[in-house]
């Protein structure tokens, strides 16, 4: 008996270990096609930003290399997309419903009305090539209607996967859903500045590096510190080496893009280092929400913590 008349546990208060080795979080039965294909996205949507800014800034090779990335881009993610579903009438039947409240449902909307607009805007940089006048006199400025239209659809297109992926039930990427947007944002602008620095390197192309890389860096730093328990997957194992590696290889980029002005090999080498951050940056997020999935405590112990939290002492 404690002093006070009450009882007294005999033992200390058990901590959680493991659910009979078991996940109780099923995870999401997605492959590395997926990995690919938030990258890809985040590709097709930073290039296409940077076409547009091409076509404002009158600066012809930007245009013309954002524009053409954009297609091959979303061309690969439409390969993984497909992949992923295993059939390629799955996407058709997609479309065949629209549901505002469903993120995957939106997604590929924003995926099909991108897609036609970037398509037609790379087409049309073949427009010297075709013999036709009349299709000579009307293609530039339907390209130019479309770039823009592409630019317009892109934010949303980059950033889409991260509320896909946040509304799941997996515990790491639900918890960081206040900041996987700025992640997904950052780094489609990071890696479609990459693009621009390797075909044309210049102030429009330096800038989007910068903004992109800040935004990147900021939300990732915020995934591994505030978390809790929950960002303890992004730290370590697998998912925490690629998102170390990413961050070194985006400030690699970024100071390679403000320092080498004059250089083009040093520019060109850190557009490739940006490419390179941004794909390993999405591989790295995907693996440490798979992680959080397949150990139970990470969806045992914060539950716990809430429940304790609201109980009065």
């Amino acid at each position: 008996m404690s002093p006070r008349g009450g009882d007294r546990p005999m033992v200390p208060k058990a901590d959680f270990r493991s659910y009979y080795g078991r996940p109780i979080v099923r995870p999401a039965p997605w492959t590395h096609d997926v990995a690919a294909y938030l990258f890809t996205g985040g590709l097709a949507a930073g290039s296409a930003l940077l076409a547009a800014g091409g076509q404002a800034t009158g600066r012809p090779r930007l245009r013309r290399a954002g524009r053409v990335a954009a297609l091959g881009a979303v061309a690969a993610s439409g390969y993984f997309l497909v992949a992923d579903l295993g059939r390629p009438e799955r996407f058709h039947h997609m479309l065949r419903v629209a549901k505002p409240t469903s993120p995957m449902s939106v997604g590929v909307w924003i995926f099909s009305a991108f897609s036609a607009a970037a398509g037609v805007a790379a087409a049309a940089e073949a427009a010297p090539l075709v013999p036709s006048r009349f299709a000579r006199k009307v293609l530039p400025p339907v390209g130019s209607a479309a770039g823009l239209a592409a630019g317009a659809i892109a934010p949303a297109l980059a950033t889409y996967t991260a509320v896909l992926l946040a509304d799941t039930a997996t515990p790491s990427w639900h918890a960081a859903y206040p900041e996987l947007p700025f992640v997904f944002a950052g780094s489609a602008l990071a890696s479609g500045a990459g693009v621009g620095l390797i075909a044309d390197p210049g102030p429009p192309a330096r800038r989007m590096a910068v903004l992109g890389a800040a935004l990147e860096l900021y939300g990732a730093h915020r995934i591994e510190t505030t978390k809790g328990l929950l960002s303890e997957p992004y730290a370590t194992g697998k998912a925490g080496r690629l998102l170390r590696t990413g961050r070194t290889l985006t400030a690699a980029g970024v100071a390679g893009a403000v320092l080498g002005k004059r250089s083009r090999v040093v520019s060109a080498l850190s557009g490739l280092s940006l490419l390179a951050a941004s794909a390993i940056t999405r591989f790295g997020i995907f693996d440490g929400g798979m992680a959080s999935a397949r150990d139970p405590q990470y969806t045992v112990v914060p539950q716990k913590e809430r429940i304790a939290g609201k109980m009065p002492d």
